[in-house]
């Protein structure tokens, strides 16, 4: 195993020999690639090679020659069926995101290979305004970073979400932003522009308001008191907001649900939406790991009730059931969620938030003018 990890055995007990946690890193084994027809295990050699101290880990960027901007899915799970992602891997290193497997499809780790080796698609804005300008486009809300964050750090300097705001304002095309970056606060003179078209809203996760757990499980990421003051200065500059409690990990951040969600709506936010914990693929092995290394005391009961959600197994695929789970626990979370959005007002102050205007959008953007983007 590279990076000095270690294997999860079958019987989900921690390894013999426990992998070496790096600071700011969220995981501390990169898995085998599950199409690779070879594997490695860790093994110790006497020397204590596998917990002496390692050097840090750099974050690389690769460019990446995208062929086209827009992802098109037809999930009955999700509220959109076209999507833009800027970067593919995440330096935020959230240890329970639902997309380190998709690292595997390009031969990579999506263990601590998805938080370092990340790559970027420089050339997505001119490639989006060819698609939007083409005869016969026809808008409809685009998700910006429904895979992994586009605001997460390397966009300080790729700018590669900035200028692809560009391109969407100057089409007047409706976008819906996803992030727990406060970074999307440097582009609130984009945003406010858009917002008064009704052409966008943003979309902010918050898991957790312990600042200790958030360290933890999504250690490059804002801090919870630092996102929803980007909530709170969305909506003063007239952005709509919603907020996402999302993942719930039972019995790690779950008993925080109406918290987050009441500071979220104090702050602003005028939509809610939660998203039970996923555990695709490599994911398992990789959040088991955590678990053992921050909270072995409980780590037996969360994977207890993890199963519990998903019909005795770690993960269940199933369409229906994937986002919100199934069984008892499942349904009081889901009740829990309804009751609070209800006593919050919510669920009113969210009917001028579910559209974004498609009426507005122009697609006879000039050769001359595209050149210039």
């Amino acid at each position: 195993m590279r990076n000095g990890g270690a294997t999860m055995p079958d019987n989900g007990h921690p390894p013999i020999w426990p992998p070496t946690w790096q600071k700011g890193r969220g995981t501390a084994s990169n898995p085998a690639v599950r199409f690779e027809s070879t594997a490695r295990e860790a093994f110790d050699d006497g020397w204590g090679s596998l917990t002496e101290d390692m050097p840090p880990l750099r974050t690389s960027l690769t460019r990446e020659a995208a062929k086209s901007a827009l992802n098109y899915n037809d999930s009955p799970d999700l509220s959109f069926d076209r999507s833009l992602n800027p970067y593919r891997g995440c330096e935020h290193g959230c240890v329970y995101c639902f997309a380190r497997p998709s690292h595997a499809y390009v031969g990579l780790s999506p263990g601590l290979d998805f938080e370092t080796q990340l790559f970027f698609k420089p050339d997505m804005p001119e490639l989006l305004a060819r698609e939007l300008a083409k005869p016969g486009y026809v808008p409809r809300v685009v998700t910006l970073g429904a895979n992994t964050d586009p605001y997460q750090p390397i966009e300080r300097t790729a700018q590669v979400t900035r200028r692809t705001l560009e391109v969407l304002e100057r089409f007047r095309h409706p976008v819906s932003i996803v992030t727990k970056g406060a970074g999307v606060l440097r582009d609130l003179d984009i945003l406010s522009r858009m917002a008064k078209l009704d052409l966008v809203r943003v979309c902010v996760s918050v898991t957790t308001l312990d600042a200790r757990l958030a360290r933890a499980m999504e250690p490059r990421a804002a801090s919870p008191a630092r996102r929803i003051e980007a909530i709170r200065q969305l909506r003063a500059a007239g952005v709509p907001v919603a907020v996402l409690a999302a993942p719930m990990i039972p019995g790690i951040n779950d008993a925080e649900l109406e918290r987050i969600l009441e500071a979220s709506a104090a702050a602003g936010a005028g939509l809610a939406g939660y998203v039970l914990l996923r555990l695709p693929h490599e994911l398992r092995q990789l959040f088991e790991e955590w678990l053992h290394q921050h909270y072995p005391d409980r780590a037996a009961r969360v994977l207890a009730l993890v199963r519990q959600t998903r019909g005795g197994k770690l993960y269940d695929a199933d369409f229906e059931r994937r986002q919100t789970g199934e069984g008892a626990y499942a349904q009081m979370l889901g009740q829990r969620f309804a009751t609070a959005v209800r006593r919050l007002g919510l669920e009113r102050r969210a009917e001028t938030m579910h559209h974004l205007a498609t009426h507005h959008f122009n697609g006879r953007v000039d050769d001359a003018q595209l050149r210039l983007l």
